[in-house]
């Protein structure tokens, strides 16, 4: 099975690039975040043809999550389901090829300052509650999306510069780690233990072509999961060209 996180930034602005993406690849599920579209408006019929199942939950012009499968997807689950009032699309759950498969669009946080910066924090806490809830640590489970977060310093291009600055801040690596010490492995650092190599790119700056980015997309396994992993990459070449997303997709291979 191979699996696809990725961060389509609109996907009515970049459906034909998802489209040649998704036949060239031809992943087995793919989590998409920042759909930035109602469901009426998703384009679903672009994504059928190809044979994959949808199951979406978006909002106009913000956030959205949807994951295809090219199996049926069972036991589909939007938001946290908390007593916590919460409008925004950033969570949606589906079973495909056995595997229950959770994709996230974390709050960004905007900055240290910002009242969206506590409430990025308590959002792990959620995410935290709403495994332990609805999973097991023992269960085939991938969770996986868009983090807006490093690990850690390996997963930045520039320490120094990015040192106590939003996506890179202690309570923000720690409210991730507290989610995987719920009982999740980072399979990119398993296999590439070694950091250096990032998922996201800022616009500004020729980020880009400087290669100055940060890894903040991240797929989480199950020990289960962990175990049938056997490859997990970034497409650094999705990203190129004026019309790419800001993000390149992470795509894991589990064999039987």
């Amino acid at each position: 099975m191979k699996l696809v996180t990725w961060n389509i930034n609109s996907i009515r602005a970049r459906t034909q690039r998802l489209v040649t993406w998704l036949d060239a690849n031809r992943p087995d599920v793919v989590c998409l975040q920042e759909t930035k579209v109602e469901d009426a408006q998703f384009p679903l019929e672009a994504i059928e043809k190809l044979g994959y199942q949808t199951a979406m939950f978006g909002q106009k012009s913000y956030n959205g999550v949807a994951i295809l499968s090219t199996a049926p997807l069972t036991e589909v689950a939007r938001g946290f389901g908390d007593d916590v009032p919460d409008e925004e699309a950033r969570v949606i759950a589906a079973t495909t090829h056995g595997v229950r498969v959770v994709c996230l669009y974390v709050p960004n946080g905007q900055d240290l300052t910002s009242d969206r910066y506590p409430y990025k924090l308590a959002w792990f806490g959620r995410l935290r509650a709403f495994l332990a809830k609805t999973s097991a640590p023992d269960h085939p489970l991938v969770v996986c999306g868009d983090m807006n977060v490093t690990a850690d310093d390996k997963d930045v291009w520039s320490p120094d510069a990015w040192r106590d600055q939003i996506h890179c801040s202690a309570p923000e690596r720690a409210a991730l780690a507290n989610v995987r010490d719920w009982g999740l492995d980072d399979v990119f650092r398993v296999l590439k233990p070694d950091g250096g190599v990032w998922s996201w790119w800022d616009y500004r700056g020729v980020s880009f072509f400087k290669d100055q980015g940060l890894r903040i997309d991240h797929i989480l396994t199950s020990r289960a999961m962990t175990a049938r992993c056997t490859a997990c990459v970034i497409d650094r070449n999705a990203r190129k060209g004026q019309d790419a997303s800001d993000h390149a997709p992470v795509m894991a291979t589990f064999g039987l």
